[in-house]
């Protein structure tokens, strides 16, 4: 089983920038692809980011694309999402989940049913 831990959560104001990280630990092996989801106030769980171990593919939602940038540190079992030009509806419980997907496609990377090994999450809160 694989663990990870979030951080980087913080309130920042609206045009800001975040950086959270994910760190894996336990069977990293059995981790193919590395999810960012999050839970905004009044709605389900959604996979906003995701990152292949192996080949390095990447997926974004259309809610994030073009403002967030998901990497991999040095180790593969590092992984951050750079936030940047933040809304006050990206305010929400960010947290970090394996997939197991070839690729990171985006029905593999959205499909949160195919989740698993959730992190306890990291709240980000975007208010003036």
């Amino acid at each position: 089983q694989v663990q990870f831990v979030e951080s980087g959560g913080a309130l920042v104001q609206p045009g800001g920038s975040l950086r959270l990280s994910c760190v894996a630990s336990g069977s990293t092996s059995d981790v193919f692809v590395i999810v960012w989801a999050r839970q905004v106030p009044g709605k389900d769980r959604e996979g906003v980011s995701c990152v292949s171990v192996y080949d390095g593919t990447k997926y974004y939602s259309d809610s994030v694309k073009g403002r967030f940038v998901i990497s991999r540190g040095n180790a593969k079992t590092t992984v951050f999402l750079h936030m940047n030009s933040l809304k006050p509806e990206d305010t929400g419980v960010y947290y970090c989940a394996a997939v197991q997907a070839p690729s990171a496609s985006e029905y593999h990377c959205t499909s949160t049913g195919l989740f698993h090994s959730w992190g306890q999450g990291t709240q980000v809160t975007v208010s003036a």
